[in-house]
């Protein structure tokens, strides 16, 4: 065969830069948006907040005092470049104040959170033992794991220290007495029974406290299965007497050293805020949430008085634009997805769960004649903020049961029917899945056992038989 030239037509579509940064923008949290916006700042010189609400520098006093020649005076009418002035003084709307100077020597200190083997070290530097004994308890303080349990047995371990320490295996568990003694209580404890045993023997010495201690160390299996009647026939006790035993063991902490573990906060700023305003549910921009930019005006005139000479300002230029008109148009699609989940949730907004109504995001989709993933991005990591809370754009939307009216309901509120029945159930005689489905087609909801085993275990709620107590 030989080689030939041919020419073929076709099209397809190309993301323009542009539309990238829209999309990429829109799926971002507000957070996350907030660090896009710095780096922006960073990067593009053009580009500066406007934090500043009421200030118009085209209209400073002429005896305001300047450094050499002003060029604040001169009317934005003059010289206009693509509209320049629009871009100078008006970008995205906020009232997030911020002044860079002030902030500029300021420094912020988080407290400092002691661990959990420094909180143990202290005290072990405190007791009246030899140093050999100090370090022995210090290797086992290093052994714990976060909720201060001693996972490894002893023999594993006295099999990592080196042959010339001469440690014998009695050594270790001397040294883990040592270490059982520290606060908090329960600490090096080999599993939840032992944990649970070395808070009950520091407390009084009572009748409570000794059934307490044989059920946790011979019986912690049999109560957790909650068979109360085996464990009076195996204690040989009174129904009270194994009720004040319960409450004392439901009083200890399984997990004593969790005080120390170190939990960041996760902060959520809400996109939009919920309010009623004369009978009507109404969204509206959160405006701290919002950031407010603007073209810098320095550089702009540079480049007005210097066209076709622009070089990488000319693109910078441009790249600002885009970003103002792409956090504006993402703050606005933002509140007509929101406007329209609250129309449609507006008897969640009166009622609570139980009032919510299936809802999809095609539906939302349709009605703003929006792709679906375009809402998709948009219920993803936005906050409304709401007289029920803070929620996520996500939660109002969810799957459906059928009805025996022939419509549906939301799966929100088969839940919050489903915490309402278990909370007003008797705990003597707590309601099983089976009868709470019963009691869910009662009221025209075909709800199967199975589905309201999963809608229980999303709660948190236990079975029935951990729900069952004396």
């Amino acid at each position: 065969m030989k080689p030939t030239l041919q020419l073929k037509l076709s099209q397809h579509l190309t993301l323009t830069p542009q539309l990238q940064q829209s999309i990429k923008l829109l799926q971002l949290s507000t957070i996350e948006l907030n660090q896009e916006i710095e780096q922006a700042l960073l990067d593009n010189p053009l580009l500066e907040r406007d934090d500043e609400p009421g200030e118009d520098t085209s209209e400073a006093p002429p005896e305001a005092p300047t450094e050499g020649p002003s060029e604040r005076d001169e009317p934005a009418a003059e010289a206009p470049l693509d509209d320049m002035s629009d871009w100078m003084s008006v970008g995205t709307t906020s009232t997030t104040h911020r002044d860079d100077e002030d902030d500029s020597d300021f420094q912020s200190f988080q407290a400092a959170e002691i661990t959990l083997r420094e909180h143990l070290d202290q005290q072990v530097a405190l007791t009246p033992l030899s140093d050999r004994d100090r370090a022995l308890v210090r290797f086992l303080i290093e052994a714990l794991d976060d909720d201060g349990y001693l996972s490894q047995p002893l023999d594993e371990l006295l099999t990592l220290l080196s042959e010339d320490a001469e440690i014998e295996l009695e050594d270790l568990q001397i040294a883990l007495q040592h270490l059982q003694h520290l606060d908090p209580a329960g600490v090096g404890g080999r599993g939840p029974a032992e944990c649970l045993a070395l808070q009950l023997r520091i407390l009084p010495d009572t009748d409570t406290r000794k059934l307490a201690l044989a059920i946790v160390t011979e019986h912690l299996d049999t109560l957790a299965q909650r068979d109360f009647n085996r464990l009076r026939r195996a204690l040989q006790c009174s129904e009270d007497a194994l009720r004040d035993a319960h409450h004392l063991i439901c009083s200890l902490s399984p997990r004593p050293c969790a005080r120390f573990a170190t939990n960041e906060t996760r902060y959520v700023i809400p996109d939009v805020v919920v309010r009623k305003h004369k009978g009507r549910w109404a969204a509206v921009l959160n405006a701290d949430a919002m950031p407010k930019l603007k073209v810098n005006a320095l550089y702009a005139r540079i480049l007005q008085q210097n066209r076709g000479n622009n070089g990488d300002l000319g693109g910078q230029l441009q790249e600002a634009k885009w970003l103002i008109k792409n956090v504006q148009q993402r703050f606005d699609t933002i509140l007509r997805v929101a406007q329209s989940i609250v129309d449609q949730q507006r008897q969640f907004f009166d009622y609570g769960e139980v009032a919510m109504r299936p809802l999809t995001l095609r539906e939302v989709a349709e009605e703003l004649e929006l792709h679906e993933s375009t809402i998709s991005r948009v219920t993803t990591q936005k906050f409304m903020s709401t007289p029920r809370g803070v929620l996520e754009f996500k939660y109002f939307f969810g799957s459906h049961v059928s009805t025996d009216t022939g419509g549906a309901a939301s799966s929100t509120a088969i839940r919050a029917l489903i915490r309402q029945l278990v909370d007003a159930e008797d705990s003597k005689k707590p309601l099983s899945d089976a009868k709470i489905a019963d009691l869910l087609s009662q009221q025209g909801m075909v709800v199967a056992r199975r589905t309201v085993a999963k809608y229980r275990e999303s709660l948190n709620i236990p079975p029935v038989s951990k729900r069952k107590t004396i």
